[in-house]
């Protein structure tokens, strides 16, 4: 009975300590992101976040009953989705596949934080997000630059689920979690803003997009968003550290 509580109390002990580890960590990149020195650190995840977000963009018209034509991401971390055809639902279809990218990279990374409570599921996450990488450059990337890092960014996510000990596959999955959830207080600006400038062009934001098409000024959407995606983190890492 005395090794079950020494037991209970060794495992409470390491969970804390790893949620401490990845909140620490989340903050860490959020001071990061506001350092010009800092985007240099932490370039791969913001590749990896603006892939998110556009893949959310297209997987949501998908959804919607549209075409995803075609993605791009540029050396300066943005991008865009291109998607046609009749959407269904109207003006809200409208406004959900705009929403579709601001919130991808914080349901994909509560997805990647609730997959890291066993070393299984958390491999399988792993090669998962790997292969859609490598397929996404296959069929939705267009971008020269975007057709060089999405399958480096693939065969390296796929290199750590098939060629590391399970502790560091879950380390991983969490980590890159905590990454995708918090690229929302990076992209934090764009949310807020009516209009943002993409591959020398002026188009409307996300927020934007969504206020045309319902009621409510962008910022409302921008907050409203970013909210949401905090929720989704500090949940996921509720439920993947609970007893």
């Amino acid at each position: 009975m005395h090794q079950l509580e020494d037991s209970g109390s060794e495992h409470s002990s390491d969970s804390k300590a790893g949620l401490i580890w990845l909140m620490g960590a989340a903050v860490v990149t959020i001071l990061l992101w506001q350092l010009p020195w800092g985007n240099y650190i932490l370039y791969p995840f913001t590749i990896l976040a603006t892939w998110f977000h556009e893949m959310g963009h297209g997987l949501t018209a998908i959804l919607l009953g549209g075409n995803f034509q075609k993605l791009e991401i540029f050396p300066d971390g943005s991008g865009v989705a291109f998607h046609s055809g009749q959407l269904w639902l109207g003006r809200l279809g409208r406004s959900l596949v705009a929403a579709g990218g601001p919130m991808a990279p914080a349901i994909a990374g509560s997805i990647l934080i609730l997959l890291s409570r066993r070393p299984r599921p958390a491999r399988s996450g792993l090669i998962s997000l790997g292969i859609l990488l490598l397929l996404s450059a296959l069929i939705w990337v267009r971008s020269s630059f975007g057709l060089m890092i999405v399958p480096l960014l693939g065969l390296g996510i796929l290199g750590i689920a098939l060629w590391t000990p399970p502790w560091l596959q879950v380390l991983s999955v969490q980590f890159l979690g905590v990454q995708a959830c918090v690229s929302t207080y990076h992209q934090i600006g764009y949310l807020f803003t009516d209009q943002a400038v993409i591959a020398g062009q002026v188009i409307h934001s996300d927020s934007s997009q969504i206020a045309q098409n319902l009621l409510l000024p962008y910022w409302f959407w921008g907050g409203l968003m970013t909210l949401a995606s905090f929720i989704l983190l500090i949940q996921s890492l509720r439920f993947a550290y609970q007893d």
